[in-house]
């Protein structure tokens, strides 16, 4: 267990979290609001293409495209991992989900502060869903702190702690290419992924991936898996010699 990581890790968010929440420090929302209306102008009938490719960024489709690259990225960690194989990655894949699971689960129960997005909160502002036929999202009544953003920086995680270099940055990548998208377009502040999603990251994430408890469970799934395996074999044996 490496102590001292989990307190450098928690302490960095922390530290983002004072930035955001005393009201002395007002960077974030100098920031939030700088970046949106950035992005915003650009949302005219002035600039189709740019219109259509935010778009289709950010519908369904590209999101079942991104759990499509996740699923490949993570097939590529495998095949890397000079002692890789189905089952230990396997197990990876599941550990991770549940903990992407029971994280998100506790940040909607405990969480008490929500926020709207910029497009649901703000006036006069120019709406991708306006100028498009995609089913694009482009608000939301409850933007803080990003799901979507928190899920790609828990996989990030994973592959930092369990696949080699080249797969983690790549990771790190599909972060930027998950969360870009949705604050372009107004759907998320930036501060819902850079404070939000990314506090709650570095504050509980360690505590999984830090400690020999993300080992032990990855472990004992393996073990499950070959007993069951085993077992499954005596009784295919045993019911062919009967």
């Amino acid at each position: 267990m490496n102590f001292r990581r989990i307190l450098l890790y928690n302490l960095l968010g922390v530290a983002l979290v004072t930035t955001w929440w005393l009201p002395r420090f007002l960077v974030w929302s100098s920031v939030d609001d700088a970046i949106f209306w950035f992005f915003n102008q650009f949302i005219t009938t002035d600039y189709p293409n740019w219109t259509t490719i935010l778009a289709a960024l950010n519908t369904r489709a590209f999101d079942k495209a991104m759990f499509v690259l996740l699923v490949v990225m993570l097939y590529l960690a495998m095949k890397r991992d000079p002692q890789g194989s189905w089952l230990k990655w396997g197990a990876i894949g599941l550990v991770m989900t549940v903990t992407a699971l029971v994280l998100q689960t506790l940040v909607h129960h405990v969480m008490t502060y929500r926020h709207a997005s910029p497009t649901a909160m703000l006036d006069h502002v120019n709406r991708l869903s306006e100028l498009t036929r995609l089913p694009a999202k482009d608000a939301a009544s409850s933007s803080f702190p990003s799901d979507h953003g928190l899920m790609a920086m828990i996989f990030a995680a994973f592959m930092w702690r369990f696949a080699d270099r080249l797969v983690a940055w790549a990771a790190t990548a599909l972060v930027m290419l998950v969360c870009a998208p949705r604050i372009m377009v107004g759907a998320h502040w930036v501060s819902d992924v850079s404070v939000g999603a990314l506090s709650i990251a570095l504050i509980a994430l360690p505590w999984v991936l830090c400690t020999p408890l993300v080992s032990s469970a990855v472990h004992g799934l393996v073990r499950l898996s070959n007993r069951l395996a085993v077992c499954a074999s005596r009784r295919h044996r045993k019911a062919h010699c009967d």
